[in-house]
């Protein structure tokens, strides 16, 4: 897929913005993602009409709500499921964005096993990833117990813009 320079540099931008925030402040800050996503859907409405803000408000409804069940279950943070909302709307389909949070899981994943193994936690890790498998069955919510984690922070952020990127660039 050949992706438009006026989607790829405001995402490239917004996603590193976000990544330096979350990697400096563990937030991604609600004055970044809200004017992006307006941002994104009133850029498509330039350039594609009214069908492709239409679209780019599609695209940002599905990535957020598609990441909205791991905020609930305090696997992520709310800032997370509005960032990939925000890039849901700079990439302009709902097709695009269920491409970009799949591979933003994936990406996520790769994150979380590098910086497990070089803490050398990967056992401990593994194991807290196991554990989580009949709270995600059980569709736990903010009021069940918090999962358990290795104390690492790992932000999404970077994954979020991974994937995201990945879906603009798939070979398929």
């Amino acid at each position: 897929m050949d992706s438009p320079l006026w989607v790829t540099i405001p995402l490239v931008v917004l996603g590193m913005v976000a990544t330096r925030e979350d990697l400096k402040t563990r937030r991604i800050p609600n004055t970044v993602t809200g004017p992006a996503l307006l941002l994104g859907v009133a850029t498509h409405l330039a350039f594609r009409g009214p069908s492709g803000a239409l679209a780019a408000l599609a695209g940002a409804l599905l990535a957020g709500a598609l990441l909205f069940p791991g905020w609930l279950m305090r696997l992520m943070g709310a800032g997370d499921v509005k960032l990939m909302a925000a890039f849901g709307a700079w990439l302009g389909s709902v097709e695009t964005s269920l491409y970009a949070v799949l591979a933003s899981l994936v990406a996520g994943g790769i994150i979380s096993v590098v910086v497990a193994v070089r803490r050398g936690i990967l056992f401990r890790t593994l194991r807290n990833a196991a554990l989580l498998v009949p709270r995600l069955a059980a569709g736990a919510g903010q009021t069940g117990p918090p999962p358990a984690t290795s104390g690492v922070y790992v932000p999404k952020a970077l994954a979020l813009l991974a994937g995201s990127l990945f879906a603009l660039w798939r070979p398929f």
